[in-house]
């Protein structure tokens, strides 16, 4: 079966992004946000939110399946919809992520975000599954591509209950295993549980 995975965003107005921002910064990152050719997104989105963000983009790149040519993992962004992990950004696209609230539903989120998911629900075969790697706690993800994909959107059973770097922790290791975990439809999900226990270190 062919899936594609949809990454939610790292947060772009946190002490990471201001250190990336900083027009001071010198670290190698910091210098190509600035320069001619950029940065790519899911390599900016894995240093500002760290572990989870890491665990997300390296499980899409590991289980994602689609036809060659096309993305197997996309990232949801706060003002451009869904973006391959691969584009290039600068320090200006960083800045206008950081303005843009998709908590409050701003319309800078949700139309671009709502136009570029019912595109890729019509260039997808119906058996396509469509995983979410973001939180379904709230409805900010969850309840937008919910009404596009219907049943077809599904997410990690394991995520509930977990906290961000349990589950970026909880990928990796997959990633390492090479196992996947198992799915389950949004569409009447539970959306939050009891906290699971700790992951055990791996020996």
């Amino acid at each position: 079966m062919d899936q594609i995975f949809l990454l939610s965003p790292a947060r772009c107005d946190g002490v990471r992004a201001r250190q990336l921002l900083n027009p001071a910064a010198a670290f190698e990152l910091a210098e190509r946000l600035r320069g001619r050719e950029g940065a790519p997104l899911g390599e900016v989105f894995s240093f500002l939110s760290g572990l989870y963000f890491r665990g997300k983009l390296s499980y899409a790149g590991a289980f994602g399946r689609r036809a060659p040519g096309t993305p197997a993992s996309l990232v949801i962004t706060t003002d451009r919809g869904l973006v391959p992990p691969e584009h290039a950004v600068w320090r200006d696209d960083l800045i206008a992520f950081s303005g843009v609230d998709i908590a409050a539903g701003d319309a800078r989120y949700v139309t671009p975000l709502r136009r570029d998911a019912e595109q890729l629900a019509a260039s997808i075969g119906a058996a396509t599954r469509v995983v979410l790697l973001g939180s379904i706690a709230t409805g900010k993800y969850a309840d937008i591509l919910m009404e596009i994909f219907e049943d077809r959107l599904v997410f990690p059973i394991d995520f509930v209950g977990r906290g961000d770097m349990s589950r970026g922790g909880l990928l990796l290791r997959c990633v390492r295993e090479g196992r996947e975990l198992d799915y389950q439809p949004v569409v009447g999900a539970i959306r939050r549980g009891r906290r699971p226990p700790k992951l055990e270190r791996p020996r």
